[in-house]
Formats: structure tokens, C-alpha cells, sequence
């Protein structure tokens, strides 16, 4: 892998390149950033003083939580030697349908009952979300444009990536996937009500288990061991606890930075599933089977969120 030889100043000019070359998605990415450092800073105190002690607990270990099942999920890469498509399509599916309805039912609506909270109004407050769903989707869009990267049945994209292997560029998507899961998870636990982050935190865990074997069977396919592939697969889930740090900063400041907050990660998981992960499960002609694995997992997303929330 020879990510390490690249010195970082020919990195510097590949992306200079690259925003002249897309000069919106790069002005959308920088308005994020920036509204992300905002964010940061306004919670630096509340986390300074220890106000954020509770949520910072439950959000790293909700992430925790999301690593150890995508590591548990990968282990039978070790034994299997292959997966149909049919069966990759259908469990990727199932996560799809899980990230679906946990944006909408433990990010997108406690976000609007929280901005109703704060503004009184409820064209305000979905105002104040839709801005974090416009926030997740600009951070998104540019992090896949920028970031070089390829998932298992789509070419290389983003800035440099005929400058990388293979696997890199395989980890990189890995890390794309998980960052927004991650960031879910922290703004959940935000104000450290278990109604919220519980559901939403147990759903990520439980469609973690075959994202993982379908990460660590996909790296298997492009020449892995299978001890290498189940290694490179688990430690793709770090992503999960370094996000939930990160969703947990974006809101523990001002009041509206919560509801912003989860209509940041809300429109940054809807980014990714439709996206990636619903046009990756339809790429082999098992549209029905991914279809109705995507429909079976937001029903289970349903219970959860009403018998745990």
C-alpha cells in the first residue's frame, strides 16, 4: 500500500486541482466545514466544564457499541468463502431500510419536537432542520468528491485516486460509510436521553453485523487473507466512536445547535443510502430481494424506536 510514499505537498496540489475543477461542491464542503467548526466551538465550553460529561460517556460508548458489532459481524469472513450477491444485496439492504428510519424517527423527529422546543414555531423549527439536512448533504457530497475512494461494484472516484491501491481506496469508502453512523450515535446521546440514543444506537449495532461481513467478504474478494480482511473490516467500525465524539461536539453547545445537529447526521445517513448503498444493491439484478430486505429493516427500525424510545 503505498498511501505512506505520497508526500502531503503533491496531496495539496491534487486537491487544489480538484476544487478549481469543481468549484460548487467545493464552496458547498467549506460552508459545512465551516458550520462545523462553528458548532464545535460553541460546545468547547460546555465540554470544558464537564456539562458534557454524560453525553460524552453514552456517545462513546454507543459508538463502541457500533465497533464491536461490526467486528463481531466480520469474524465469519474468516471461515465463509464467499457470499452471493442475492445475499450481500438483501443484507445490505436491511441496513439501508435501518439507516432510513433511524434518521427519520430518532434524528429527524425528536429534531423538529427539540426546534419546536427552542422556537415556538414549527415552520422554524423545520426550518432548523432542513439546514441541517442541507449541512450533512453539502459535508457528504464533498467528503465523497474529495476523498479517493471505490466501493465493490463501482469504479475509483474522488481527488487522486489513480494515485492509490486498491485497498486503500476500498478502507477510504469504508470510512465514508461509517463516519455518518458514527455521528448519529454522538448526536443522540447529545443531551444524554437514553428514549433517543438507545433505539438509534441498538439499530446501527444490529445492521452493523452484516455491513461488516459484507465490508470484510468484499476484501476477501479483492485479494485479502482472510485474517487481513476481518482485521481491516473491524477496525473500520473505529470510525463509529471517532464520529459519535465528533456528533457529540456539534451539539453540545447553543440550544438550536441540537436540532441542527441531528438534521446534520440525518441528511448525511440519507446522503450515503441513497447515494451508495441502495444503487450498490442494484447493481446485480436483486432489486426485489434488496428491496424488500431495505423495507424489513425499517420496520424493525419501527419497533425498536417505539418499544425502546
Amino acid at each position: 500500500m503505498e498511501l505512506a510514499n505520497k508526500p502531503l505537498s503533491s496531496w495539496r496540489a491534487t486537491w487544489s486541482a480538484h476544487a478549481q475543477a469543481h468549484p460548487y461542491t467545493s464552496v458547498g464542503l467549506a460552508l459545512a466545514l465551516l458550520a462545523m467548526v462553528w458548532l464545535l466551538a460553541s460546545s468547547a465550553y460546555h465540554v470544558a466544564t464537564g456539562a458534557a460529561d454524560a453525553a460524552l460517556r453514552l456517545g462513546l460508548l454507543g459508538g463502541l457499541a457500533g465497533l464491536g458489532a461490526t467486528a463481531l459481524g466480520a469474524l465469519p469472513a474468516l471461515i465463509l468463502r464467499g457470499l452471493s450477491h442475492r445475499t450481500e444485496d438483501t443484507m445490505l439492504g436491511l441496513a439501508a431500510g435501518m439507516m432510513l428510519a433511524a434518521s427519520s424517527f430518532s434524528l429527524i423527529l425528536p429534531g423538529l419536537d427539540a426546534g419546536m422546543a427552542i422556537t415556538g414555531n414549527g415552520t422554524l423549527a423545520a426550518l432548523t432542520v432542513v439546514l441541517g439536512l442541507g449541512l450533512g448533504v453539502l459535508l457528504m457530497l464533498g467528503l465523497d468528491n474529495f476523498t479517493p475512494h471505490e466501493h465493490a461494484h463501482g469504479g475509483p472516484c474522488g481527488a487522486g485516486c489513480e494515485r492509490l491501491d486498491k485497498i486503500w481506496l476500498f478502507v477510504f469508502a469504508i470510512a465514508l460509510h461509517n463516519l455518518p453512523e458514527g455521528m448519529a450515535i454522538g448526536v443522540s446521546f447529545a443531551k444524554g436521553d437514553l428514549s433517543v440514543g438507545l433505539p438509534l444506537t441498538t439499530a446501527i449495532a444490529i445492521q452493523d453485523i452484516p455491513e461488516g461481513l459484507a465490508v470484510a467478504m468484499a476484501l476477501r474478494a479483492a485479494g485479502l487473507t482472510p485474517l487481513n480482511a476481518v482485521l481491516i473490516a473491524a477496525a473500520s467500525g473505529l470510525m463509529e466512536p471517532i464520529g459519535a465524539l465528533l456528533g457529540i461536539g456539534l451539539t453540545s453547545g447553543m440550544a438550536l445547535a441540537y436540532p441542527i445537529g441531528m438534521g446534520l447526521a440525518a441528511g448525511a445517513m440519507i446522503f450515503v443510502v441513497s447515494h451508495e448503498v441502495i444503487p450498490e444493491t442494484h447493481r446485480n439484478g436483486h432489486q426485489t430481494a434488496a428491496t424488500l430486505g431495505l423495507m424489513a429493516g425499517f420496520a424493525v427500525m419501527m419497533v425498536l424506536d417505539t418499544t425502546l424510545g
